[in-house]
C-alpha cells in the first residue's frame, strides 16, 4: 500500500529490507491494516480488514519470498512475492502511514523483482488502485504497465445445485493428492503456457484456509479448479468463501465449463454456512465478467491490473479465469 500524493508525514530514520520473519508478522499485520484503512478513511485503521489475514497467510505459504522494511530496526512495511510457474505477481506492499513518500515502498519493490528474476517468471502483474497516479507510476518505473480493470466482485449465497464430478482437494487420500496436482497444472498450463497455482492449492490445504475443488470432465483430464478460501484467518474473512483463483479448461464448452464452475464455488460456501461469496475478474475476459454479473454477483471493489511486459497473458475475451493478484 503506497500512500497518494501528497501524504508525507515525517522524516525516516534508518531503513533498512530483510527477510520478514514470524516474529515480525503481528507488526507486519498492524502496518498492513492500518496503512490501507488510513488510505480509504476507515475511523478504526487497525481494525480494517476484519478477520481476514493477508500477511501471516502468505507467509507462511514461502517465508523466502516475504520481505519487512525497518526504519531503526522497527518493521515499518512488508511486501510479498508469488510464484505461479510461468506468472508472478506481488502485494499486499505496505507501508506505515507516517512513513509515506520516503522512498520506503521503492525498497520494498527491490527483493521481489529479485526473486521474480529467480524464478524466471515470463508475466508479472499486480493490482493497484486506479484512481491512484502515484500508484501507477511508481509500478511503471519497474515496468509494469496499467491495462484493464479488475472487477472484485460478490454475491449472496444461495443453496446450490449439487455438482457431478466435483472431488475437493482435502478429501482426497494423501497418495492421490500429487496426481491432482499434476492435473492442476495441465489445466492451468492450458490456460496459459507454464501458468501453476500448486503453491495456493496445497498452502490452502496445510494452513487450513479452506479448499481447492477439482471438477472432473468426461475423460482423464480436468474440466476445472477453484482454490477457495473459507471464512475467519484466511483471505476470505467472517463469514465468506473467497475465490483465490479459478479457471476452466478452454477451448468449446468452456463458457460452460465456467457456469459449473461458479455453481461449484456458491455450494462450497453453501456448505461451508458461509453467507457472501466473493471473486475477482479482469474485464478483458469480457464473458467471464458478463456471466458474473447475470449470476448476481456486483463490484465492491475496482481496481488496474498492471502487466509487465505490456501483453494479455492470461487476461483475454477466451479466458474464464477467476483471481485479482490482491
Amino acid at each position: 500500500m503506497i500512500p497518494p500524493a501528497g501524504e508525507r508525514k515525517g522524516g525516516a530514520g534508518a531503513v533498512s529490507v530483510r527477510p520478514l520473519g514470524e516474529a515480525d508478522l503481528d507488526r507486519a499485520d498492524e502496518v498492513f491494516r492500518v496503512a490501507f484503512g488510513t488510505f480509504f478513511g476507515a475511523p478504526e485503521p487497525k481494525t480494517f480488514f476484519g478477520s481476514a489475514d493477508y500477511v501471516r497467510t502468505r507467509w507462511a505459504a514461502d517465508p523466502r519470498a516475504a520481505f519487512a522494511a525497518t526504519v531503526d530496526g522497527e518493521v515499518a512495511g512488508s511486501n510479498f512475492a508469488v510464484n505461479w510457474g510461468s506468472v508472478g505477481y506481488f502485494g499486499p506492499l505496505t507501508v506505515r502511514p507516517d512513513l509515506w513518500d520516503q522512498g520506503i515502498g521503492r525498497r520494498l519493490m527491490e527483493p521481489v523483482m529479485d526473486c521474480f528474476e529467480t524464478w524466471n517468471n515470463r508475466h508479472l502483474g499486480l493490482f493497484t488502485f486506479a484512481e491512484s497516479p502515484k500508484h501507477v507510476e511508481l509500478y511503471r518505473r519497474y515496468g509494469f504497465w496499467p491495462r484493464f480493470l479488475t472487477a472484485i466482485m460478490k454475491k449472496q449465497v444461495a443453496d446450490g445445485a449439487a455438482v457431478p464430478g466435483r472431488v475437493l482437494y482435502g478429501e482426497l487420500p494423501a497418495a492421490e493428492r500429487p496426481g491432482a496436482l499434476s492435473l492442476g497444472r495441465t489445466l492451468t498450463g492450458a490456460v496459459y503456457e507454464g501458468l501453476s497455482v500448486e503453491r495456493e492449492i496445497v498452502a490452502t490445504h496445510a494452513q487450513g484456509l479452506g479448499d481447492t475443488m477439482l471438477l472432473q470432465g468426461a475423460g482423464s483430464e480436468l474440466d476445472g479448479l477453484a482454490v477457495c478460501h473459507c471464512g475467519a484467518g484466511s483471505e476470505a474473512g467472517d463469514d465468506v468463501c473467497f475465490v483465490k483463483f479459478g479457471a476452466v479448461r478452454p477451448g468449446p464448452q468452456a463458457a460452460d465449463r465456467f457456469e459449473r464452475l461458479l455453481t461449484a464455488c456458491e455450494r462450497l460456501a453453501a456448505e461451508r454456512g458461509l453467507g457472501q461469496l466473493d471473486a475477482g475478474v479482469n474485464l478483458a475476459r469480457q464473458d467471464a465478467y458478463r456471466r458474473m454479473a447475470d449470476r448476481g454477483f456486483r463490484t465492491w471493489l475496482q481496481g488496474v491490473a498492471m502487466h509487465r511486459p505490456n501483453e494479455p497473458g492470461y487476461s483475454h475475451p477466451d479466458a474464464y479465469v477467476i483471481d485479482d493478484w490482491r
